[in-house]
């Protein structure tokens, strides 16, 4: 019965693609374009006209689309970046990468996303922008962050990592702020056959300093003006995104469907102790992670209900074990246990079921009647 049902399954989207791979990685070996070819080029324009952005960049990963971004927007020394510290610890990485101070504030305990309420509580002199990440594929609402952003003159730096073709408030992920990342890691919505990621920006200008670090901080060949890197998305991996990215609506309205089936399902055991996630945005959440909490109420822990759960051979997740402010490698950063409650109870809580494209109502059917049979008497 192990692995009946996995938490991650990409044949759905892979198989029928198969031909098209080796087309698209067969040209790029024909023409011989390896860094920064015609794939690349394709690919950041596909990929910022469908989010409704001027211009994409390819970066090697989202974590130096983040690092690079927000160098390219002019934020480094001194400056003060406010970030949730429920999120993946790439995001933090990247401020740091980009020479900025991570300023961490509290996640809503019913959404996970940043409680964008206590962002008025450590606003300084130096705090330069805000690094909303639209988390587990819901955008954090537009509306509120334009309008925190203008009372405050910050900047907004997306993280959409998990995000992509998320919608909200008419606007989509990425286009909402000065600059965007993105990660296009294997397991993403839109996901390449290796690492990858993007910046999107309205600004030419910060287009082009993207380009320009990526590639050793030359903006032409063996002229560097900046304190570069070597951080490109590859030709092959563009290739593949190419192929990938006319799919990608229709994957992401599978998972919205999926999360619904799931909701639907679940709403009977919340006085069992299992609450799922929020859905704010409607048809918007793109569902990277359907997310579900294992609260006080219900007879089995987070730990017990995920073990058993993996006995029956479904296969769950936990994003993330450990807030930021916890991770012992960014104790530096001063922070402590009880500073980010909602956070440290979402640690302590949160599950991920399977969520993908092509993943069966009967699918969810059995996970669902599983979990209940569980958690009920």
């Amino acid at each position: 019965m192990l692995n009946k049902i996995p938490f991650v399954d990409l044949s759905y989207q892979h198989n029928p693609l198969e031909n098209e791979f080796k087309t698209a990685i067969n040209s790029v070996i024909y023409r011989g374009d390896f860094v920064l070819g015609q794939a690349v080029t394709e690919f950041e324009a596909a990929f910022s006209s469908v989010s409704g952005v001027s211009y994409g960049v390819g970066v090697a990963s989202g974590t130096e689309g983040i690092a690079m971004g927000l160098q390219a927007c002019g934020i480094g020394q001194n400056d003060e970046v406010i970030v949730p510290s429920n999120t993946f610890i790439a995001t933090i990485i990247g401020i740091l990468k980009a020479g900025a101070k991570p300023i961490l504030v509290d996640c809503d305990l019913e959404t996970a996303l940043i409680d964008l309420s206590a962002i008025n509580q450590v606003i300084t002199n130096k705090t330069k922008a805000i690094l909303p990440v639209h988390l587990y594929g819901q955008m954090v609402s537009p509306t509120e962050l334009l309008n925190l952003a203008k009372k405050h003159n910050l900047l907004i730096f997306e993280d959409a990592a998990q995000a992509h073709l998320a919608h909200r408030d008419n606007y989509i992920a990425g286009s909402v702020g000065i600059a965007s990342a993105f990660s296009f890691y294997p397991s993403k919505n839109l996901g390449a056959f290796g690492n990858g990621g993007m910046v999107l920006t309205n600004s030419e200008k910060i287009a082009q300093q993207v380009k320009t670090l990526r590639n050793y901080g030359a903006p032409q060949k063996y002229l560097h003006t900046e304190l570069g890197t070597n951080s490109r998305l590859d030709s092959i991996q563009a290739a593949i995104l190419n192929v990938k990215l006319p799919h990608l609506t229709n994957w992401n309205n599978l998972r919205n469907k999926a999360g619904k089936f799931y909701d639907l399902g679940l709403q009977e055991l919340e006085n069992n102790g299992i609450i799922p996630l929020k859905n704010l945005a409607n048809e918007g959440h793109v569902y990277h992670l359907y997310v579900i909490r294992i609260t006080e109420n219900c007879p089995l822990t987070r730990d017990e209900l995920q073990n058993k759960l993996a006995q029956t051979g479904i296969q769950t997740g936990i994003h993330y074990p450990l807030p930021c402010h916890l991770q012992p490698a960014y104790k530096f950063l001063g922070y402590h246990k009880g500073n980010f409650p909602n956070a440290e109870l979402l640690s302590e809580q949160i599950l991920s079921l399977p969520m993908y494209p092509g993943l069966e109502e009967s699918q969810i059917e059995f996970v669902v009647k599983t979990i209940k049979s569980l958690v009920t008497k």
